[in-house]
């Protein structure tokens, strides 16, 4: 303070007359003996505060109160000078412009400009206008804010003119406690706020993330703070968010051999859950697991606030776009990125593209159930590269593993559809644990349909149905006295009998299972009961109208397939009556199995 108590003159700004310092200072007798001179426009902008009922311009004006009584004792005398503001100078405040007429006032008077406005006092000494940035000094060891924290404690969250109230418990089981009867106050609300902006400014580890007018987004540490102001908000509220639970990837007891693919392979993962399941939490112990296994591991995060190592490095978006910052990623070659918050259109695309140009991506979204995460892509890109993008769903409820499913692509007749024609790319949503289908996701006409496959294979038969079966197992048991036999719909059954009687039951050419339709009077479609090992088989082809066929032997009829050209994977089909394989010509499969067919490079393999 010696540069204050040599002063003569000194203007002190709205920042200043706000929090009292100068009364107290004056009250101390460490300034006597000189001139305060107050800018009208801080008088007007006070009055203004006021007027709209803000308790902090109250507290202004009766510090200037405070300030004509003690200074008659210290001589001190008060002075106002210059002229009110013009509505184009208010207009512009929030761009700085009172404060510019303000440290003109200082300027001109040769004062010193007395400021507790970080920015204030920056510009002033860009200028050369003598100034004195008076700062809240913080030698506690908590924040105001940070007592309302305990072990369990989540969130809190503090609002002008309403009591104090936090989250609290563990994922899964988290209520609303309130935290005392007594209603915070503007000021108090203010102290909060001025508390965290300054040691923001002090401690590297700390940043402002979003600043907008009316909010503010504070990574502070472990807390994610998120102040709001009028316009934006009815009134100055602070939510301070803080992850209480750190986990490594062996507390969630992962499928080792999810594990394994997570680790030797670039994988498309994504990590869904509701809000406040532990979904970040999940993130963060999969980034360290990497970590550890030497892999190089970025993220993408809008606040950084993922719990990660310093090996991990955290990135938001670049001049606000992450499809610059993926660009820049791009050159770093990172094994994996960790994708936070997956929520609008872009950045489905920049998930997308990253993934497809060989990035090892995790993303986090907000989901329901696990098919509903699947949905969100559904329409922000092409059905057949979804699975090309995300192989992996790992579902997280109350901070535990709920479910894992892998996600595939085949071609076949959709569940539930009759006519081997109807043959189609169907996205397979299976268990990872047991690989059972739970879902069908495929395009029929211009719709994208979701089938719970898991729903249709529970529904039992009804009692005509039933006696049905009972018929038609008797027809069956000349071949296998133990062959099962399931309703798909009215009109046709499948019939799972040993490999081995297969080929009598379809009989030459067909000839067979056609008069036991015609006989049963419903179509008949026969899988094998047991599993087949792969085996490649021989075929020939024939070009039929717009469609290519592939022939194999009738016996086969009803068994899955898996056509490839060389190496390539190009499908998997049921095979047809009288062992045949339709695919459309002019189709993308069709032109590939063509040019397949022309090298002598197809094979199809049971």
């Amino acid at each position: 303070m010696k540069k204050l108590k040599e002063a003569k003159i000194i203007v002190p700004d709205t920042s200043v007359l706000i929090k009292g310092t100068l009364s107290e200072l004056v009250n101390k007798g460490e300034l006597k003996n000189l001139k305060i001179i107050i800018p009208r426009a801080v008088l007007d902008e006070l009055q203004a505060q006021s007027s709209r009922g803000r308790e902090i311009g109250i507290e202004g004006l009766e510090e200037i109160k405070k300030l004509r009584v003690l200074g008659a004792k210290n001589n001190v005398s008060i002075e106002f000078t210059g002229t009110m503001p013009t509505l184009e100078e208010i207009q512009l405040a929030k761009k700085g412009r009172i404060d510019a007429i303000i440290k003109d006032v200082a300027a001109k008077a040769g004062g010193i400009l007395l400021t507790s406005d970080f920015v204030q006092a920056l510009v002033a000494e860009a200028e050369g206008v003598p100034v004195k940035y008076i700062e809240d000094v913080i030698t506690k060891e908590k924040l105001d804010f940070e007592t309302f924290f305990d072990d369990d404690t989540q969130s809190v969250h503090l609002k002008q003119g309403i009591s104090p109230y936090a989250k609290k418990g563990k994922p899964g089981s988290v209520g609303v406690v309130g935290l005392g009867d007594k209603k915070l106050t503007e000021k108090e609300m203010e102290s909060f706020i001025s508390e965290i902006l300054n040691k923001t400014r002090k401690d590297e580890h700390s940043f402002i993330e979003i600043g907008k007018r009316g909010a503010m987004v504070i990574q502070l540490g472990n807390y994610r703070i998120a102040i709001t102001r009028p316009p934006f908000s009815d009134a100055i509220e602070l939510t301070a968010v803080r992850p209480i639970v750190k986990l490594s990837l062996a507390d969630y007891k992962l499928h080792k051999e999810l594990e394994k693919r997570i680790v030797q392979g670039s994988q498309g993962v994504l990590i869904a859950g509701p809000p406040g399941s532990g979904k970040s939490t999940f993130a963060a112990s999969i980034a360290d697991f990497l970590t550890e296994k030497n892999r190089i591991v970025k993220t993408f995060e809008q606040p950084r606030d993922l719990q990660v190592g310093p090996e991990v490095t955290q990135y938001a978006p670049l001049e606000g776009d992450w499809e610059k910052t993926a660009e820049l990623l791009l050159l770093v070659r990172p094994d994996y990125t960790i994708f936070d918050e997956i929520r609008k259109t872009k950045d489905f695309k920049v998930f997308g593209d990253m993934r497809l140009a060989g990035v090892g991506m995790i993303g986090v979204m907000h989901a329901t159930n696990p098919v509903s995460a699947i949905q969100r892509f559904i329409g922000r890109m092409e059905l057949g590269t979804i699975p090309h993008v995300i192989d992996t769903i790992i579902y997280i409820n109350a901070g535990r593993i709920d479910k894992v499913y892998e996600i595939g692509m085949t071609v076949k007749v959709p569940f539930g559809m009759k006519d081997q024609d109807l043959a189609r790319p169907v996205v397979e949503v299976r268990r990872f644990e047991d690989k059972v289908l739970e879902y069908e996701i495929y395009t029929y006409g211009e719709e994208n349909v979701i089938m719970d496959v898991t729903k249709k294979a529970e529904k039992k038969a009804s009692p005509l149905q039933s006696l049905a079966i009972e018929k038609i197992q008797k027809e069956f048991s000349r071949y296998d006295p133990n062959a099962e036999i399931a309703f798909e719909s009215d009109d046709r059954i499948t019939a799972r009998v040993r490999n081995s009687v297969i080929s009598r039951i379809i009989g030459k050419g067909g000839e067979n299972i056609d008069k036991l339709e015609k006989r049963l009077g419903i179509s008949i479609n026969i899988e094998p009961k047991e599993g087949t090992l792969k085996g490649e088989i021989t075929w020939e082809y024939e070009e039929s109208g717009a469609y290519v066929n592939l022939i194999v032997e009738e016996g086969l009829t009803g068994v899955q397939v898996d056509v490839y050209s060389g190496e390539q994977y190009l499908l998997s089909a049921y095979v047809g009556k009288r062992g045949t394989i339709r695919v459309r010509k002019r189709s993308e499969l069709g032109r590939k199995l063509m040019q397949g067919i022309a090298s002598g490079k197809i094979r199809i393999v049971v």
